[in-house]
């Protein structure tokens, strides 16, 4: 256990004290393969599908002829829609995707990203990860962790985005916090690496993506869930 004063700077004692959720054993390698790409795409076309439509719908109004009265409408959707399409891509491409060759990503270009999301959806992000890089893996951890504590605030909150070294590893941490805070079954069992049996296919990947990003990097993950908060962490080596 460690004491609260040796807690890096930025991570709460109570994160470095949470139990990592315990792992499970994996399910054949084909079928794993092929359930989590379907899922991963259907959740990408589903965060997609609804700014290119709203995008089409502007175009529609705009070459209605009977709908001129419309038309500064019809731009401010579009742009509106463009610009969510646009952030939700770029994330996406470096969350989910091999978006580049680098082994390290700027955090700033992480902030940048993530606060693109946040742009379009209730809660507020407040990134204190005071490290300038992290390596690939633990770079895509924190964008998931972040769109997922987003999810975890349907009403709106804040989510408070933590980066920190402790001796050899990182930890990154995602205290979500705001009224009716909570993760999802399907998340949680996403969370410890359970296949999805109820609920939400599109909810479950993204943990479960996580959960296997995280331990194929030789790290941990760990959630805790209280009153008005949910409190993600992972641990993975520099």
């Amino acid at each position: 256990m460690i004491e609260a004063s040796s807690a890096p700077l930025g991570v709460a004692p109570d994160v470095l004290d949470a139990d990592p959720l315990p792992q499970a054993s994996p399910a054949p390698a084909a079928t794993q393969v092929t359930d989590l790409a379907a899922h991963l795409a259907a959740r990408l076309c589903h965060d997609f599908i609804s700014p290119a439509s709203a995008i089409m719908s502007g175009v529609d109004l705009l070459g209605d002829p009977t709908a001129q009265d419309m038309r500064d409408d019809a731009l401010n959707l579009i742009s509106a829609s463009a610009r969510k399409l646009g952030d939700m891509l770029a994330f996406a491409r470096v969350a989910f995707g091999a978006s580049a060759t680098a082994e390290t990503f700027d955090c700033e270009a992480l902030k940048t990203l993530t606060e693109g999301v946040f742009a379009h959806v209730r809660p507020t992000l407040d990134w204190q990860v005071g490290l300038p890089t992290l390596p690939k893996p633990a770079a895509r951890a924190i964008l998931n962790m972040a769109q997922i504590a987003a999810s975890a605030l349907p009403t709106g909150g804040i989510a408070l985005a933590l980066a920190a070294l402790d001796g050899p590893d990182i930890v990154l941490t995602l205290d979500a916090r705001g009224p009716r805070a909570r993760l999802r079954p399907e998340v949680v069992d996403g969370l410890h690496g359970l296949p999805l049996s109820e609920g939400l296919g599109g909810h479950w990947v993204q943990a479960y993506y996580l959960n296997a990003l995280v331990t194929a990097a030789g790290g941990t993950c760990a959630s805790e869930i209280t009153e008005e908060r949910v409190l993600l962490t992972a641990r993975l080596p520099q």
